[in-house]
């Protein structure tokens, strides 16, 4: 039998700008009297969290602010913020202001603020061994500074395992958010390599999500068996087209010129709304690949990143073999691969072909500086076999994929994927 049911969760939702200013409030609701906010150090020194901390010290509520999330968080700076967490707690909530990094430290904290065990016990198998959580985790409000990673509105937590090389996750419908407040203004002091990146991991969100494997074509599940990422589906469709529309007119513009408002509320619209897609229907093979393009790394030390250790920010990671997995994929829905090229670019003439959707995603990339491919950010043939035995790790991504993915499909789009233009 196959399956005849999806699921759809969501964060409650607080957008516009000036939202940031209400969170004493909001916290007030879940009957928080003691909260920790976490932050990293680049978003700290923009003010914002002192801002807010002050804001909710203003409503009669203690905060607690650890700004030491890592950029692109490891399993050593997650247990350290864990560590903090435990000792200076117990707390009635969290607020994560920051990116996915810091929304991710915030919701590990929390998991292991509430649950016994180390991350080790948590994160997805074969990496860890995928305990669910037996207990209920605190009320989270996230704020995202960056237009990206949608980890406000997700049940997941992504991090690098130092030892293994390897970028994997945690994944559980307790690690959701309750709470997102998108504020727009939030996100104007973006440098525009992060824009770049981190709207790269809207769009991937977008298409991966309305490309993934239709829900109804999996084996039917038991209750007990359902996951967070159900595959593609009528509602995450909706919110993935609205976030490849939005993406068209506002993403070129706000990596031009990170000061136009509208854009930017745009960018932050089309995150949220993209969130909400693939939060439900999944991501599959540039997810998946950009795991171990992440967590390989040797030299690639990115503008507008810290500069004190190499890495490729998850968003130019997702994107370096998107236009390559999409050609690999385009036989299984070949209509939906076409709209979403149609949805990024309007005005194209191209024919339609298993080529226009790598087009445009290749001129989109070029046109907002980032890297040509792989080769790039340091990667070269002899790399192919490590890279693909990092993405076949992340099977619950690959199983979401719309056809079945071998590790020599995998090395054929890491291979194409050296250098697009």
């Amino acid at each position: 039998m196959t399956e005849t049911v999806f699921t759809y969760g969501a964060p409650g939702l607080k957008f516009g700008r000036g939202a940031s200013a209400e969170i004493g409030h909001d916290l007030a609701t879940f009957d928080a009297r003691r909260v920790l906010l976490v932050t990293d150090p680049g978003v700290a020194a923009t003010g914002h969290p002192a801002r807010i901390a002050e804001q909710i010290a203003a409503t009669g509520i203690e905060v607690v602010v650890f700004e030491d999330a890592h950029v692109e968080p490891t399993d050593e700076s997650l247990a350290g913020a864990v560590e903090f967490g435990r000792s200076e707690g117990p707390f009635d909530a969290y607020v994560a202001v920051g990116g996915g990094s810091a929304i991710d430290t915030a919701k590990a904290v929390n998991l292991l603020g509430t649950n016994e065990g180390e991350l080790m016990d948590y994160i997805n198998a074969p990496v860890g061994r995928a305990l669910a959580p037996e207990h209920a985790l605190k009320p989270l409000v996230a704020v995202p500074t960056t237009t990206g990673t949608g980890s406000e509105s997700t049940t997941i937590c992504v991090l690098d395992v130092l030892s293994l090389k390897v970028k994997t996750g945690i994944s559980h419908p307790r690690l959701r958010p309750t709470l997102a407040v998108v504020d727009p203004d939030l996100t104007m002091t973006q440098p525009a390599m992060v824009t770049a990146a981190a709207g790269m991991d809207i769009l991937c969100h977008a298409l991966e999500s309305y490309t993934a494997r239709w829900f109804a074509d999996f084996p039917a599940k038991q209750a007990s068996e359902r996951v967070p990422y159900c595959g593609a589906n009528p509602i995450a469709d909706m919110w993935s087209e609205k976030a490849l529309s939005l993406l068209a007119g506002a993403f070129r513009a706000a990596v031009r010129d990170g000061s136009d408002a509208p854009a930017r509320e745009q960018m932050a619209l089309a995150a949220t709304f993209a969130g909400m897609g693939f939060g439900n229907a999944g991501v599959h093979i540039p997810h998946a690949n950009a795991y171990p393009i992440a967590g390989r790394v040797r030299d690639y030390r990115p503008a507008g990143y810290p500069q004190d250790e190499a890495m490729v920010p998850h968003g130019m990671a997702v994107s370096l073999t998107a236009p390559e997995a999409f050609r690999f994929t385009f036989d299984a829905a070949p209509e939906r691969h076409l709209h979403a090229a149609r949805l990024l670019d309007p005005a194209s003439s191209a024919a339609d072909s298993p080529a226009l959707l790598p087009d445009v995603l290749t001129a989109l990339m070029r046109d907002i500086g980032l890297p040509s491919g792989l080769a790039e950010v340091g990667y070269a043939d002899g790399d192919v076999d490590d890279l693909v035995a990092g993405a076949l790790k992340q099977q619950r991504l690959l199983a979401t994929a719309p056809r079945e993915v071998t590790g020599d499909d995998l090395a054929g789009v890491f291979r194409n994927s050296m250098e697009h233009w």
